[in-house]
């Protein structure tokens, strides 16, 4: 086969596993090809967390078919599993198969499987290659490599401003900021996270829903940063049929009664405070952000979206704790001394140390401007 028929094949596996964007976590997002003299005979990617893995699911497309994958050729988006986990190893239905030729996008990315599944296939002769589109399927799953590597969730930071950087007056008004093309493409990220965290000043000034609007069946996690636990028992979030899925996180200085009435309608999660010297923040402990990202990661949530507001943003991205910001830019101005700003917080003293951003994009929609790009 030559490269442009592979590079055909495994962008259409490429494809298919986009198709269950926002589904399979905590696994990854696969897609398989099998093709034979040129032609597809059969084709899958992976659904849900649980059900078949793309190849499998291929192997049972090419069966319905009528179609013998013996001698086959294998595209597929990542590395086939070797080790048993909620399905047997993908490696034992290949070779079982017969497949003559496997062609990979990218590697396990947990370093202690990376490279075995090739290895045990090249051991029953099917013929490997791997590295083609690696990047693509890489970033396909950036997410869920970031979690298997580090146990926390991959981080980011989305923010709609205006050009000057506001995302609201100084009186709190805020809607809408930029067009319906833009609000879409944010509703696309909540669809793709596992979780996503406001600070409680969000829930006061907008009562949001922080729903994944138009996913049916969504268990979209909302984090609710509250260390006083202000959260009034009429918001959204703790009174709304997602109730379950709300935790507000505290710290040992909210008023008891007050976390005992959210505790009666959705999580509580008590975290350290971040200290300064020997003691807490005097007025507004200081969550650590550190020790919620580990408990979340530990809870198998891969992929977290922070919105603000601006005090929230700055402590993920002036701590390091973010990994890409999503920044939607509308043609307007706000100005204002007192106007809230995307990213608050004290800021650095020195310009060396400013945050850098690299692998930079930038797409037009509609009227505004959209800045992806990793940290």
């Amino acid at each position: 086969m030559n490269k442009s028929a592979d590079l055909t094949f495994l962008r259409r596996a490429l494809a298919l596993a986009k198709r269950a964007t926002g589904r399979t976590s905590p696994n990854p997002l696969v897609g398989a090809v099998l093709v034979r003299r040129g032609r597809i005979i059969g084709q899958g990617w992976h659904r849900r967390a649980g059900e078949p893995h793309a190849e499998i699911e291929a192997l049972r497309d090419a069966a319905r078919r009528g179609q013998d994958p013996g001698g086959a050729t294998l595209y597929v988006t990542l590395e086939p599993c070797c080790t048993h986990g909620r399905t047997p190893p993908c490696t034992d239905a290949i070779r079982a198969a017969g497949i003559a030729r496997a062609v990979v996008a990218a590697k396990d990315p947990n370093a202690a499987h990376a490279g075995r599944g090739l290895a045990i296939l090249r051991r029953a002769g099917v013929e490997v290659a791997q590295g083609l589109l690696a990047v693509e399927a890489e970033r396909l799953n950036e997410a869920f490599n970031h979690w298997i590597v580090h146990r926390t969730p991959f981080v980011t930071v989305k923010a709609a401003m205006t050009l000057d950087g506001k995302i609201a007056t100084a009186s709190g008004e805020s809607k809408w900021i930029t067009g319906e093309k833009a609000r879409a493409e944010g509703m696309k990220l909540r669809r793709r996270a596992d979780a996503i965290l406001v600070g409680v000043n969000t829930v006061l000034a907008d009562d949001p829903s922080l729903t994944a609007r138009g996913v049916r069946g969504s268990r979209l996690r909302r984090i609710i940063l509250d260390s006083r636990a202000r959260t009034p028992l009429y918001a959204k979030v703790v009174s709304d049929e997602f109730a379950a899925l709300t935790t507000v996180v505290v710290s040992k200085a909210a008023p008891k009664k007050r976390v005992a009435a959210l505790a009666q309608r959705v999580n509580v999660l008590v975290a350290p405070v971040v200290r300064r010297g020997s003691r807490p923040t005097p007025h507004a402990p200081r969550l650590d952000l550190r020790w919620l990202l580990k408990k979340l990661g530990a809870e198998n949530v891969t992929s977290l979206l922070v919105e603000g507001g601006g005090e929230v943003n700055a402590s993920f991205l002036l701590e390091g704790r973010a990994q890409r910001v999503a920044f939607f830019y509308a043609p307007k101005i706000l100005g204002g001394r007192d106007a809230k700003s995307a990213v608050g917080g004290a800021g650095v003293e020195r310009i060396e140390d400013k945050i850098s951003l690299r692998d930079v994009e930038w797409r037009r929609l509609g009227p505004d401007l959209y800045l992806s790009a990793r940290l």
